[in-house]
């Protein structure tokens, strides 16, 4: 694609010349030469985006360039325009050498390996094969972090910590290649390869979210979509339900590595993913200094549909609207059992409430048109509480109703995260009283009075049990009033510093 392009600059050169003289001979001549001149001069001006978007097949890691705008300031071009995989600073594989192999092996939650130069799947033996240049074949690597002869192997999930899950993980295994490996390219591509796994308890939404999705994310955001996904476990649930967010990853089809027996060729590859903690982007990580909010915006591209022309909308301006509340419902564990009760009262605090339902099979989608326009957000513990990521930072509240025992971990799980994307987040502490294992307990039993001594002697089968899988909540509603007021004061608080920005950026009026 790009040499067609490109050869056309010579041919619009060649016809800017015939008709410069043409034009010596009549007016008609004289309108060509200015239609040519317009051509040549578009095609001088989008020749250079033609190189940068389509590179040749076949192209050395040295040259493989990423869409690179000057004003976001990406690792790329902290490199003048070479090729870039490890985007974490203070890394050892950060400034890696080409035709080589790299692992950082230094946190406790993941192992990422790189592979700089022409790499070759080998589906047979879940391998990837570094091939170097031919006049290096017979060179012993010097100094580098993977000899020739030297085997690297990763299972590329985030929880290396936990051996269960981590033996269900396929390994993959990553060497230089020796002449014998000679193999042809069935498929070339023409950007990198990111390995990861669609395994583990991706199944869940919370953990599709924090072992797949947003580590896959820290570790290829700096590549703008130019990186291929090769995706162990690949399975149809996860690439229906997440369709829209792969895309969003990656501009190329997935890659099913158990699978697909053709040997793919790639300018290079990562086997891994990098893991900042439970829904957590530390820009001081990242040599482009990301956020979660940055995370926030692939999921607002990823889903947000183009917005209505004013004569076509319908609904009432955002700014007049009673606030809005969404309530998660959930199904089985953990469930509010007096929601009717808890929607009407905060209906009478003044929200428009809407109940979500998490057992309807909405896709995602959906929930995102749904949550992008709250205010705020209530819900008991739980998977489905991830869909905060949906909510608009900066502006939007996100109480979380903890269980009996459940409060650290519904902190760490969400609190925090929720913090760091800039929304107002409150924990409703469950009490005794409220929680129904008052009826299956007596007052003075530690697993209703003192939850955390129970969950201490009683270990994390019984947190799974009773705490998570056993308890439902009544909330006081005397009580919960008092958390609704202030969310809907922190409404319409927003709401106002809104229409105080936007008249403080409103032309004046001459």
């Amino acid at each position: 694609m790009a040499a067609s392009k490109v050869s056309a600059v010579p041919k619009g050169l060649g016809a800017m010349e015939d008709v410069a003289v043409a034009a010596k001979k009549g007016r008609w001549g004289f309108v060509q030469f200015f239609f040519v001149l317009s051509v040549v001069l578009c095609a001088l001006l989008y020749a250079p985006r033609v190189f940068v978007l389509a590179p040749a097949h076949g192209v050395d890691v040295v040259g493989f360039f990423t869409a690179a705008n000057s004003s976001e300031g990406t690792s790329s071009e902290e490199d003048g325009g070479r090729l870039v995989l490890d985007n974490q600073v203070h890394s050892p594989c950060a400034s890696m050498r080409d035709h080589t192999i790299c692992c950082d092996r230094s946190s406790v939650h993941t192992d990422v390996c790189f592979m700089a130069g022409d790499v070759r799947t080998d589906a047979a033996s879940l391998s990837l094969l570094l091939f170097p240049p031919h006049d290096q074949q017979k060179q012993a690597p010097n100094g580098s972090s993977s000899t020739a002869t030297e085997e690297e192997r990763v299972r590329p999930y985030p929880r290396k910590w936990e051996r269960f899950i981590m033996e269900k993980i396929p390994e993959v295994r990553l060497r230089v290649a020796r002449p014998p490996d000679e193999r042809r390219c069935d498929v070339r591509h023409d950007a990198p390869l990111l390995v990861m796994s669609a395994g583990g308890y991706t199944g869940n939404l919370f953990h599709a979210f924090n072992d797949g999705i947003l580590p896959s994310w820290l570790t290829v955001q700096h590549l703008r979509r130019r990186v291929v996904l090769g995706v162990l476990s690949y399975n149809p649930w996860w690439a229906g339900t997440f369709g829209e967010i792969i895309s969003g990853l990656s501009d190329h089809h997935v890659v099913d590595l158990l699978h697909d027996k053709r040997t793919h060729c790639f300018p290079g590859a990562i086997v891994g993913t990098r893991f900042h903690g439970i829904l957590v982007v530390d820009p001081g990580r990242l040599r482009d200094n990301k956020t979660i909010a940055d995370f926030h915006d692939l999921l607002a591209d990823a889903y947000e549909k183009p917005k209505m022309t004013p004569e076509k909308t319908q609904a009432a301006p955002a700014e007049t609207r009673r606030p809005r509340l969404g309530i998660v419902s959930r199904k089985g564990t953990r469930v509010i059992e007096n929601q009717a009760a808890v929607a009407a009262l905060a209906s009478s605090v003044g929200f428009d409430v809407e109940v979500l339902e998490t057992a309807n099979g909405l896709p995602l989608s959906a929930w995102y048109a749904s949550l992008s326009g709250c205010d705020a957000l209530v819900g008991v513990h739980g998977a489905d509480l991830t869909k905060f990521l949906f909510l608009r930072p900066g502006r939007a509240s996100l109480t979380q109703i903890a269980p009996l025992g459940v409060s650290p971990i519904a902190r760490e799980c969400f609190g925090g995260p929720a913090a760091r994307m800039g929304l107002r987040y409150e924990q409703y502490e469950v009490t005794g009283r409220e929680s129904s294992l008052a009826r299956r307990y007596a007052p003075e039993d530690e697993v209703v009075a003192d939850p955390e001594k129970a969950k201490r002697s009683k270990g994390w089968g019984f947190v799974a049990r009773v705490y998570l899988g056993g308890q439902n909540v009544t909330l006081d509603l005397g009580r919960f009033r008092e958390t609704l007021a202030r969310l809907h004061a922190h409404a319409l608080l927003q709401r106002r510093r809104r229409g105080q920005l936007a008249e403080e950026t409103r032309p004046k009026k001459r």
